[in-house]
């Protein structure tokens, strides 16, 4: 038994967005607090041996799927498939489920098991955190976000200085605003290659204010809460870092 499960595991690992003995609560940790909608992964379940759980966040919660490996092929409701692979293609395009509010849930984002961008506040120890068995209440508030981020903010106009709700993402090295969460292209994407300091401003009438400074423009906007702004400025100065780090081993490359 154990030499048949041999080349599943490997298959497993290989996929990098299996989470082996994570927990149900930690899944849905992970995945409200830094995944999107689409955003999936696949865990060991518990019940049996050979039954995993493919974890699927919709628009605000987490549904969990079983998924039966029946020693040559992985069974998924009434669908069975040759490989994870396949079964990841189908779903990409075919609906899972629709959620309580109407939206088809698909597969659209795998969570990574090794996130590529190590967060500011060390995700390792995070990743240790979340399978220690704490209760989903516990986690969801405190899971830390793993090198992006995104919510709303209170954003000061260019030229009429009047102040709008705007919802931001962080990814990568770009901070984007869009209208409001369901909107599908963003107003304006920023790249923060070019934003020399983020910090926290009190110039203006209202609380929980930072700014973004950029050679053209300096960009002002506000948190719900100052631990919101605190979070926003740590991640987005770690970026800042980040960006200065890399150019300056380019530049020591290109120099040697």
């Amino acid at each position: 038994m154990a030499q048949r499960r041999e080349p599943l595991e490997r298959e497993l690992l290989a996929l990098g967005w299996y989470h082996d003995n994570l927990t149900r609560h930690a899944a849905e940790a992970l995945l409200l607090s830094n995944g999107q909608d689409g955003s999936y992964l696949l865990r060991k379940s518990n019940e049996r041996e050979d039954l995993y759980s493919l974890s699927v966040r919709g628009k605000d919660s987490v549904k969990h799927f079983h998924v039966e490996h029946t020693g040559t092929s992985f069974k998924f409701g009434f669908n069975e498939f040759s490989s994870l692979k396949e079964l990841v293609m189908h779903f990409a395009n075919q609906p899972l489920i629709g959620s309580e509010t109407g939206t088809l849930i698909v597969l659209k984002h795998p969570y990574p098991r090794q996130v590529e961008e190590p967060s500011i506040y060390e995700s390792v120890r995070v990743h240790t955190a979340m399978q220690t068995g704490r209760t989903e209440s516990d986690l969801v508030p405190n899971a830390p976000s793993l090198g992006t981020k995104e919510g709303y903010l209170i954003k000061q106009g260019k030229i009429v200085k009047n102040w709008k709700t705007r919802w931001f993402t962080l990814h990568r090295n770009e901070l984007k605003y869009f209208k409001d969460q369901t909107a599908t292209e963003p107003i304006r994407a920023l790249d923060l290659t070019e934003c020399s300091a983020v910090q926290f401003d009190y110039s203006q009438e209202r609380v929980n204010c930072f700014c973004l400074v950029f050679p053209l423009r300096t960009y002002y906007l506000c948190a719900k809460t100052g631990i919101e702004a605190d979070e926003w400025i740590k991640i987005l100065r770690w970026k800042l870092s980040q960006i200065r780090k890399q150019l300056e081993e380019r530049s020591a490359t290109l120099s040697s």
